[in-house]
């Protein structure tokens, strides 16, 4: 087995410094979060909302299975720094395996449940894997049958240690395969937590971007808590009146592989509220939970809101108490829903963030209304900011830059050392590959991208990966990817496609078929197909995609849509 070879790009000594006096870094560890978390919030409800694998219990409950995993690992030789990926849908298991894995001390690499073989694959050779916690299957995905395909690569996994969607699965999996709760059964709980260095790697979370792979994206425990902080410190700054009915909690939605699901179920530990999770985004089941357990909810990418407020049981005198005070992000917020919630009297924020920098701006709900329904927000505590413009030199307020930020959350780096090189400069700045105009007061819009990735339902699709499994498809002789607008998601896939002379017509359906059979994510699947005799192009031949989704944004019908 060979080690990681990362290169974390550290915050020079003086920015260090900065983040240490100004409190944002400590020698605290996410490690001692949970365990002093735990303690403090033991006998608080967890519950899941699902209808394979429901949970209902005490955060007591979580923390004892979270240690018998850990137990587990440990017995087998699995300690502090080693790597140990999970791909779970958010059920009480995953929260199990999040709070072991920190309390062990292992470096964290979560999985998007709704990888396939082809993401899932790249992630675990890269991150060098020891140890895979999984289901068995969940919705459209065979996890099992996805490990099957992409297991010979796999020199540094040791061992899977599989949840079962249905509680009756007693099968022999092998001696490298285990199940869940045999696992448990047999382990003793972890006795204490682990003693880990604060600037070493604890979580490495892999969003796909412009790259034809998903990226690994490097936290230490000092930037990660540093978001927990950030938000509790902006938080504090909001001088609205509460809201008139108070939500008992929130519901936690994102998945948990995500950035915004992992600190979803991180804060509970910060602030001692209540966990409740949902596994699988259902309009009704969430507007039952707002109506039964007075729970808030809709936040997000616009997708979430709308489709509460869409959905046939949708009782204004019910539900609006609990989606009042809404924040969104991870796409473009549409200016009709945003004028839909004034009208309904729901107070939106907005935020806006990545898996790099987590939290970069943000607006408050005593923000005044036009920041908050119609700009990204401001810069967030201990964060900073600047646009350049194509000379690079600061654009101009009011004038379109590119988005670069630093901060105490900032990530250290890529697992892939080039990428990290290309994304932080030698001062520590992230070009985010995002454009976005400043106003006189500090408020930043996004009004564009320089990376070439669709957001779909707040979900990145790299554009370049999508491209090259299509250029596989026999016929194929050119594919360009560009995002198409979409009611419900905002942006979907789009693929436009030059055939070969004299290949076969193909139609969307086979398109899809092959993007399945190829092991790409149903989610990167294109929704729209227009073949075209050829591109527009720049002087060099290179396809001009700004044209392409200019055409789809006010041609629907460009080229010939199959």
């Amino acid at each position: 087995m060979t080690a990681p070879t990362w290169e974390p790009r550290h915050p020079s000594a003086e920015l260090a410094r900065h983040y240490r006096d100004e409190g944002w870094w400590t020698d605290d560890t996410l490690t001692d979060l949970v365990t002093t978390g735990l303690a403090a919030a033991a006998a608080l409800p967890c519950r899941v909302r699902s209808r394979v694998h429901p949970f209902a219990g005490t955060v007591d409950d979580i923390a004892d299975a979270g240690r018998r995993l850990a137990g587990a690992l440990l017995a087998r030789g699995v300690g502090p720094g080693d790597v140990v990926a999970f791909q779970l849908p958010n059920w009480a298991e995953a929260v199990a395996s999040l709070y072991g894995l920190l309390e062990l001390g292992a470096v964290l690499v979560p999985i998007v449940h709704i990888y396939g073989a082809q993401e899932v694959g790249h992630i675990l050779r890269q991150s060098r894997a020891r140890v895979l916690i999984t289901a068995d299957r969940f919705g459209r995905q065979d996890y099992l049958a996805n490990l099957e395909a992409v297991r010979p690569g796999l020199d540094d996994l040791e061992l899977v240690i599989v949840v079962p969607a249905e509680e009756t699965a007693s099968a022999d999996l092998g001696a490298t395969v285990r199940w869940w709760g045999e696992t448990l059964a047999r382990a003793d709980a972890l006795d204490h937590p682990a003693r880990v260095d604060p600037d070493s790697p604890v979580v490495i979370g892999y969003t796909s971007g412009t790259t034809s792979a998903p990226k690994g994206v490097i936290h230490t425990h000092r930037t990660f808590l540093a978001d927990v902080r950030t938000w509790a410190a902006f938080g504090a700054l909001d001088t609205s009146p509460p809201p008139a009915v108070v939500p008992a909690g929130s519901l936690s939605t994102a998945p948990i592989a995500h950035i915004t699901g992992l600190t979803s179920v991180l804060r509970p530990l910060h602030s001692r509220s209540p966990l409740d999770l949902l596994d699988a985004w259902d309009a009704g089941t969430v507007l039952a939970a707002m109506a039964d357990d007075k729970l808030n909810a809709g936040g997000g990418a616009p997708f979430f809101l709308t489709s509460l407020l869409d959905h046939p049981d949708f009782d204004p005198a019910v539900h609006l108490p609990y989606v009042a005070r809404v924040t969104m992000g991870a796409s473009t917020i549409p200016d009709d829903l945003v004028r839909r919630a004034i009208d309904l009297g729901i107070s939106i924020t907005r935020a806006y963030g990545s898996t790099e920098h987590p939290s970069t701006t943000a607006s408050l709900h005593s923000d005044p209304a036009d920041k908050r329904n119609f700009t990204d927000g401001r810069l967030l505590p201990g964060s900073e900011l600047r646009l350049l413009g194509a000379d690079g030199r600061p654009a101009p307020t009011g004038e379109p830059g590119a988005i670069h930020s630093r901060g105490p959350e900032l990530f250290v780096g890529y697992t892939d050392p080039a990428l990290t090189s290309q994304a932080i400069d030698a001062s520590g700045w992230y070009d985010t590959g995002d454009v976005g105009v400043l106003d006189a007061d500090g408020y930043l819009t996004i009004t564009g991208r320089t990376k070439d990735i669709i957001i779909r339902g707040g979900e990145n699709v790299s554009a370049a990966e999508v491209e090259g499994v299509l250029l596989g498809m026999p016929g194929v002789a050119e594919v360009a990817v560009v995002a198409a607008p979409d009611p419900r998601y905002v942006e979907r896939v789009a693929a436009i496609v030059r055939l070969h002379p004299g290949a076969s017509p193909i139609g969307l359906d086979e398109l899809r078929a092959h993007a399945q059979a190829s092991g790409l994510a149903r989610q990167k699947w294109p929704e729209e197909l227009h073949i075209v005799d050829d591109f527009p192009r720049t002087a060099s031949g290179k396809i001009q995609k700004h044209a392409l989704r200019a055409n789809l944004r006010h041609q629907p019908t460009y080229g010939v849509g199959c």
